[in-house]
């Protein structure tokens, strides 16, 4: 009980400040449009100074509004962001995935198989070096240069007619 009423008393005493700050509000715009209505120097000087305060209201509400479309701005390329990082962290999950599922697929190969294919390679290129030896064989013939007595000459057809087999 006690309480509740500490708590009343409370509530009362902070709307008496409030209904004490509007009436001073409320009489001290009620003194100002009284001093406004004499034309003095003094009345001018208020009225400058509440033109002042306007200009300076108005400047603070155009740079709240501005400060909330730069927050919205700042939030929507934060969110932006995140989806990116999200994604990309997806992408390098599935990225990971492909490479582990390309070396098991490789470990999953036999082994005559690839011997297989190294096979086949050396044998197309044994095929086309017995082909390039012939092309200089016939080359140095077909120049008609005595190759029998130039000894690097000898030495390179020699060398070609060797079997690459």
């Amino acid at each position: 009980a006690t309480q509740d009423l500490e708590a009343n008393v409370e509530e009362v005493q902070v709307s008496f400040r409030n209904k004490t700050l509007a009436l001073q509000r409320i009489q001290l715009t009620a003194a100002l449009r009284n001093k406004l209505k004499q034309k003095d120097d003094e009345s001018r000087l208020i009225l400058e100074t509440l033109k002042q305060i306007l200009i300076l209201c108005q400047t603070i509400i155009e740079l709240q509004q501005e400060i909330r479309e730069k927050e919205q701005k700042l939030d929507d390329i934060k969110r932006k962001r995140l989806s990116l990082k999200k994604a990309g962290g997806r992408k390098l999950e599935h990225i990971h995935a492909m490479m582990k599922k390309q070396k098991e697929e490789q470990a999953n190969i036999p082994m005559s198989e690839v011997m297989e294919k190294i096979h086949q390679n050396l044998q197309t290129e044994k095929a086309f070096t017995t082909i390039i030896q012939n092309v200089f064989q016939s080359i140095i013939i077909g120049s008609r240069v005595n190759w029998a007595e130039d000894p690097s000459l000898r030495a390179i057809v020699l060398q070609l007619e060797k079997n690459v087999y």
